[in-house]
């Protein structure tokens, strides 16, 4: 790890911590390494300082100005900076300022909980990539947003392509399923991701023609496979604002009946963080696809409207858990609690389950005890060209035998297999 050339603020008010933190980062590797002694010592230093911080440590609990008011002020200041939390207070203390620190939109690498350690504190600066290393003025090249044309280009040349991220099996480790995620391949700025377009498409009323066509690319594909003697299980995203127009399920049900495909392997995700702006007809679409028995599913659970009214008033077959609350779990045994009681509710109304940002075997071993049924994240794979995931499936069996015996065999209840 080189941190040489990076600048940090150490802003803590006991002489020896700052002094130890102070010999850990040069142990690290670190040059340039500016003190300060309370929050306002700190606003200072950034305004005194000839060059911007990349990293400020800031411990919580501090006279005068505290580190939460230090986030504030900088926040408000627009100041771009990393920032670790260091503190001794209680854990969910500090799990719910790391969220305020994220609401305000500054760059969280993590928390420490006192006394730091030259390990705690090196894994969080193994998070600082080059993006947050480039100073907050300098000028960054971005790509001109698409415009309308261009979609409509890239609907009418079919530039749209699958990627499909694999969903495994916590009780057995195999693969059945997959969900279906459109790059859009463009013949100047290479893979675009659907952060970059989806908006856009939704706001110009093309997100129809999108998923139309994601549609039956996922009919080609499944199709493909089930030649192979493979049969998967797929989920597609929907936009809410499609779900609003009159029909809707019955355009999407023509298509898939027109490619033979039974409803039982199609898993129709609706994501929780928009709320419904067109309720009836949004409900009537998803009754309808729900009846014709496609399977429906509540995407980033947790995060969104109203999520037990959501539950009770469409008729989903599986929740799916944001990947937040994986990586909060992991870290802290009050957001176990909040994991545990999603899937126990699950578990009650008959869902499936899926968690999602499963990235370690800890993740998974956590997701097993708590009786979660199926697991997607970079553990089983990244998301992936159709040509590629049946050798992803390969690699992931292989790497599945080689956990960790208690990873894959936790004990589960004999009952616990699919709701549906």
């Amino acid at each position: 790890m080189n941190i040489d050339n990076l600048n940090f603020l150490l802003v803590e008010d006991h002489d020896f911590q700052r002094r130890a933190l102070r010999r850990m980062l040069c142990t690290l590797g670190a040059l340039n390494i500016t003190d300060a002694s309370d929050g306002l010592a700190a606003l200072g230093a950034f305004q005194q300082a000839p060059l911007p911080f990349d990293i400020c440590i800031i411990d919580l609990n501090m006279p005068g100005m505290d580190g939460m008011e230090l986030v504030r002020h900088l926040a408000e200041a627009n100041i771009q900076v990393s920032i670790i939390l260091l503190s001794a207070l209680d854990r969910a203390l500090i799990s719910s300022v790391e969220t305020m620190v994220k609401a305000y939109g500054i760059n969280l690498l993590g928390a420490i909980e006192k006394p730091a350690t030259p390990a705690a504190l090196g894994d969080l600066l193994n998070r600082f990539t080059q993006r947050h290393r480039q100073p907050a003025h300098a000028s960054r090249s971005t790509s001109p947003e698409p415009t309308m044309n261009e979609l409509l280009e890239a609907l009418a040349l079919d530039q749209f392509v699958l990627y499909f991220q694999p969903k495994a099996d916590l009780l057995t480790g195999a693969i059945s399923s997959a969900e279906a995620l459109a790059r859009w391949c463009h013949p100047v700025r290479g893979l675009i991701p659907p952060d970059s377009f989806i908006p856009l498409m939704e706001h110009h009323g093309l997100i129809d023609q999108l998923t139309e066509q994601i549609v039956a690319k996922t009919a080609l594909a499944w199709r493909k496979w089930d030649s192979e003697g493979k049969r998967y299980e797929i989920s597609i995203n929907l936009s809410l604002s499609s779900l609003s127009n009159p029909g809707y399920a019955a355009r999407l049900s023509s298509i898939l009946e027109g490619n033979d495909i039974a409803p039982s392997y199609i898993v129709f995700e609706v994501t929780e963080s928009a709320a419904m702006s067109d309720l009836p007809h949004s409900l009537e679409n998803l009754a309808r696809l729900r009846m014709k028995g496609y399977g429906l599913s509540i995407d980033d659970y947790g995060t969104g409207y109203s999520s037990m009214q959501q539950l009770i008033r469409i008729p989903f077959s599986e929740l799916k858990m944001d990947r937040s609350f994986v990586t909060a779990a992991c870290k802290d045994d009050a957001q176990v609690l909040v994991l545990a009681s999603s899937l126990a509710l699950a578990k009650e109304l008959r869902l499936q389950s899926v968690a999602e940002g499963v990235e370690t075997a800890a993740d998974w071993r956590l997701l097993r005890r708590l009786e979660c049924r199926y697991a997607q994240g970079y553990l089983i794979g990244k998301p992936m060209p159709q040509s590629d995931f049946l050798d992803g499936v390969a690699l992931w069996d292989a790497a599945y035998s080689a956990l960790p015996s208690d990873v894959r065999a936790d004990p589960v209840p004999e009952d616990a297999g699919p709701a549906n």
